[in-house]
C-alpha cells in the first residue's frame, strides 16, 4: 500500500524558474549620453602622457597630436588646425570610453561605501570578558559577540549560536537569511545587520581586506589587472602600429624620389587612420565593463583572468543539491511493509523523526501531521523517552520507548494507536544502515521492502527505511520516499550550455541510481555519484589534462581543494572561509545557478572584444580608398580611380577620414559598455555572425561615414 502526497518545497516569490533570485534592474548597465558629460573631467585628466604610455596605440596618436600642434602653430592653416583638433579629439574620446566605464564602477563603489560604517565591536578577551573596541581594531582570529540590532563589524565565521541576518546592503535581497555555527552557512559579511538572537563571530579578514573593501577596489578599477588575452591583443596592436609607422615613415623618402614632397601633417593623419585606433581606444573600456557586469550580479572576481576563463569554459561541474534541485528533500509517500498499516508506519515514522532536525526529518513529521493527524510536537511523555539523534556515522535517528511511557507516547495525540510499541526501539534512516541494523539483530527483510527501496531510488527519490524492535523481535515497518525536486527550466539552461559546446557534469553524494534519475530529468551530460572531495579533485584534473577549462561552484571546506584546482571556482558567500579563499570568485547572493550567468558574462566579454577588433581592422579598408589617392593622385593620376567615394579634395578626404576615425570611437562606447549580445551557439556560428556583422559592417560603414562627412567638410573654406 502506498500513501502519495503532492509535496514541493516552498519557494521564495522572488525566485526565477531556474531557482535563482530575480536580479534587480541593473541601472548601471544601461548607457546614457549623460554619462559622457559626467566622465569628461576624468577623460581630460587621462591626457597625462604617463597614463597614455600604457596604451601604445593611443600614445602614438597622442605623439602625433603634439607634433601637428607644433606644426600648426609654426605654419597655421585651416587644414592643419582642423586635423590637429580632431587628433586631440581622438585621444580624448579614447580616454572618455575608459572614463565612462570607470565612472559606472565608482558610482557602485559609492553605494558600497555606505555599507561600511564605523562600528563598535564587543570583543571576547582571553579571560572571557567582553570589551568594546572600534571595528577597525579587530584582527584576524578575534571573536566578537553580535546581538539583534547590531551591525557585524567584519567578515568572519559564526562559531557559536544561530541568528537571522539582513544582508540586503550587500546582496540587495530583502529577505533575511539564517546564519549558524558549523556547516556550510556560517560565513557572515561585515556591514550586515543581525535581526534576531545572538551569535559569536570569529573574524577572518583584517581591516581594509574585507569583501566590501575588495569589491570597492575592483569596481573602481584599482585592482583590475590586464588579462592574458588582453595583453596578447595589446601586443598585436602594438605590432601593427609599428608596422604602419615604418610604412608611413617610408612614404616620405618615396615622395621625394617621385618629385612630390609629402606634408608631414598628412602623413601623421594617414598613420592615425591606418593603425587600429578604434579597438585601441575601447580595449580598456571593454575589460572594465565586463568586470562591471559581473559586479552588477553580485559576483566578486578576484582577477580578470577568472572572468576571461569563464568565457572559455569547456566543462561545468555543478552540485545537485541546491543547484539542479531545490535542495530540501521532502517526504512525499509512505510505503508500508506487508502486514503493516499506513497508520502504523506513519506513527513510527513520526516518532523516529522527532529527534531528526534535518529538513528531511521535519518534512516527515509534517507529512504525518497533515495526513494522519499526528501532533508535530512531542508530548511531555515523549520527551521523557530517549531520543536518538541523527548522525553522519549511524545515518539513523529514532526513539527508545520505555515500558512505563509507551501508552503515553502513543496516546498523546488526536489518535491513540494502542500499545503495540510498548518498550520498543524505533529507527529511521538510510536503507542500507537500517537494514543492516535489523539483520545484525536477527531480523529479515521482505522482498516487497527491497523492491520499494529500488523503485524509489530508480525514480530519483531517496528511500528511508523505518524499523522497530519490540520484545527483541526486529521488524521492518516500511519505506518513506523523499523527493528532490528538479528546478523547472534547468533542463533548458543546460541545453543552452550544450549549444555553447560546454559539457555539464552533476556532482552528488547520492547513490548511482538516484543520481542517474536526477541527471536524466535535469538533462546534464554526465554525473558523478557518491562523490568525495578526492573524487571531485581527480575529475577536475582529468578534464584539465585533456586541455579543457573547468568551472565549479562550492560552499564547504570539503569543496576547497576542487575550487582551488578549477579554472573558475565560484564560492558561495554563505560558505566557509576556506571555500571563499580557495575560489577565484565569490557569489554574494550564494546562488549556485549563477555559475551559468558567469559563463555567459565571460563569453560576452570575449565576443565583444573580438567583434570590435574585427570592426576596427575592417574599417581601415575604406580609409585606404580615402587617403592613399589623396596623397599620390598628383604623382600617379591613375590612383584617382580608387577614389570611389568621389571625395572633393585631398584635404577634405584626409580630414573626413580623421573625423570618422574619432567619431566612431564615441559611437561604439555604448556597445563596448553593454557588450555584444550573446546567443548560445557553436563557435563556428559565432565566428560567421561576427564576420558578417562586424567584418562586413566594418567595411561598409566607413565608406558611408567618410562620404557623408566629406559632404560637410568640403564646405569649409580652405579645405573644399
Amino acid at each position: 500500500m502506498s500513501v502519495n502526497v503532492t509535496s514541493r518545497p516552498a519557494t521564495d516569490p522572488t525566485t526565477t524558474p531556474e531557482g535563482g533570485h530575480d536580479p534587480a534592474p541593473v541601472k548601471a548597465g544601461i548607457f546614457s549620453p549623460a554619462q559622457l558629460v559626467t566622465a569628461l573631467p576624468g577623460a581630460l585628466r587621462k591626457l597625462d602622457p604617463r597614463h597614455l604610455a600604457r596604451n601604445p596605440v593611443m600614445f602614438v596618436v597622442f605623439a602625433g597630436s603634439v607634433v601637428t600642434t607644433v606644426m600648426a602653430v609654426a605654419d597655421p592653416s585651416v587644414f592643419s588646425w582642423a586635423v590637429t583638433a580632431w587628433l586631440w579629439f581622438t585621444v580624448l574620446f579614447a580616454n572618455l570610453a575608459e572614463s565612462v566605464a570607470e565612472g559606472r564602477g565608482k558610482a557602485q563603489a559609492a553605494s558600497l561605501r555606505k555599507v561600511k560604517q564605523d562600528t563598535v565591536a564587543h570583543r571576547i578577551t582571553a579571560s572571557g570578558a567582553l570589551e568594546s573596541v572600534p571595528g577597525t581594531d579587530l584582527v584576524v582570529g578575534d571573536r566578537v559577540v553580535v546581538v539583534a540590532g547590531e551591525v557585524i563589524p567584519g567578515d568572519g565565521d559564526v562559531v557559536e549560536g544561530i541568528a537571522t541576518v539582513d544582508e540586503s546592503a550587500i546582496t540587495g535581497e530583502s529577505a533575511p537569511v539564517v546564519r549558524e555555527s558549523g556547516g556550510d552557512r556560517c560565513a557572515v559579511t561585515g556591514g550586515t545587520t543581525v535581526l534576531s538572537d545572538r551569535i559569536v563571530v570569529r573574524v577572518t579578514a583584517a581591516p581594509g581586506q574585507s569583501f566590501v573593501d575588495r569589491m570597492i577596489a575592483l569596481v573602481e578599477g584599482a585592482a583590475r589587472q590586464k588579462t592574458p588575452n588582453e595583453i596578447a591583443l595589446n601586443i598585436l596592436l602594438a605590432s601593427l602600429t609599428i608596422i604602419f609607422l615604418l610604412a608611413v615613415v617610408a612614404i616620405g623618402p618615396m615622395g621625394l624620389y617621385a618629385g612630390q614632397e609629402q606634408d608631414p601633417i598628412k602623413l601623421i593623419a594617414l598613420l592615425v587612420c591606418l593603425i587600429p585606433t578604434t579597438i585601441g581606444a575601447l580595449l580598456s573600456a571593454i575589460g572594465i565593463a565586463g568586470m562591471d557586469r559581473l559586479v552588477q550580479r553580485n559576483v566578486l572576481a578576484m582577477s580578470g583572468r577568472a572572468v576571461e576563463a569563464a568565457g572559455d569554459i569547456d566543462t561545468l561541474l555543478m552540485d545537485k543539491t541546491g543547484t539542479i534541485t531545490f535542495g530540501n528533500r521532502q517526504a512525499t509517500a509512505l510505503h508500508p511493509a506487508p502486514g503493516v498499516s499506513a497508520l502504523e508506519l506513519a506513527t513510527a515514522a513520526r516518532l523516529s523523526s522527532l529527534a531528526d532536525g534535518t529538513p528531511e526529518g521535519r518534512s516527515i513529521v509534517d507529512l504525518c501531521a497533515r495526513d494522519f493527524g499526528l501532533d508535530p510536537a512531542p508530548s511531555e511523555a515523549e520527551r521523557a523517552a530517549e531520543f536518538v539523534p541523527f548522525t553522519a556515522q549511524t545515518r539513523m535517528s529514532g526513539l527508545d520507548i520505555p515500558h512505563v511511557s509507551a501508552k503515553a507516547c502513543l496516546g498523546t495525540r488526536r489518535h491513540s494507536h494502542g500499545a503495540e510499541f510498548d518498550g520498543t526501539r524505533i529507527r529511521k534512516g538510510a536503507s542500507d544502515a537500517v537494514l543492516n541494523w535489523v539483520h545484525s539483530l536477527g531480523g529479515h527483510t521482505s522482498p516487497a521492502v527491497t523492491d520499494a527501496v529500488n523503485e524509489i531510488a530508480q525514480a530519483g527519490g531517496t528511500p528511508l527505511v523505518v524499523a522497530s524492535i519490540q520484545a527483541d523481535a526486529p521488524t521492518v515497518l516500511g519505506v518513506i520516499a523523499l523527493s528532490d525536486v528538479v528546478k523547472p527550466g534547468i533542463a533548458e539552461r543546460f541545453a543552452e550550455l550544450r549549444a555553447m559546446g560546454i559539457r555539464t557534469v552533476m556532482i552528488t553524494g547520492d547513490n548511482p541510481l538516484t543520481a542517474q534519475a536526477i541527471a536524466e530529468e535535469a538533462g546534464v551530460d554526465d554525473f558523478m555519484a557518491e562523490a568525495t572531495p578526492e573524487d571531485k579533485l581527480a575529475l577536475i584534473r582529468k578534464e584539465q589534462e585533456g586541455g579543457r577549462l573547468v568551472a565549479m561552484t562550492g560552499d564547504g571546506t570539503n569543496d576547497a581543494p576542487a575550487l582551488a584546482q578549477a579554472d573558475v571556482g565560484v564560492a558561495m558567500n554563505t560558505g566557509t572561509s576556506a571555500a571563499k579563499e580557495a575560489g577565484n570568485m565569490v557569489d554574494l547572493d550564494s546562488d549556485p545557478t549563477k555559475l551559468i550567468e558567469v559563463v555567459e558574462i565571460g563569453k560576452q566579454l570575449l565576443i565583444t572584444r573580438g567583434a570590435l577588433t574585427t570592426f576596427s581592422l575592417a574599417n581601415d579598408l575604406a580609409k585606404y580608398f580615402a587617403i592613399l589617392p589623396a596623397l599620390f593622385s598628383v604623382i600617379y593620376p591613375q590612383l584617382d580611380t580608387l577614389n570611389i567615394m568621389r571625395l572633393a579634395t585631398p584635404e577634405s578626404a584626409i580630414l573626413s577620414a580623421v573625423i570618422f576615425n574619432a567619431v566612431v570611437i564615441v559611437a561604439l562606447i555604448p556597445l563596448s559598455l553593454k557588450g555584444v549580445r550573446y546567443r548560445p551557439s557553436s563557435a563556428s556560428t559565432l565566428l560567421g555572425r561576427n564576420l558578417l556583422v562586424y567584418g562586413l559592417g566594418g567595411v561598409i560603414t566607413p565608406f558611408a561615414g567618410i562620404w557623408l562627412i566629406d559632404l560637410v567638410v568640403r564646405l569649409i573654406p580652405g579645405i573644399g
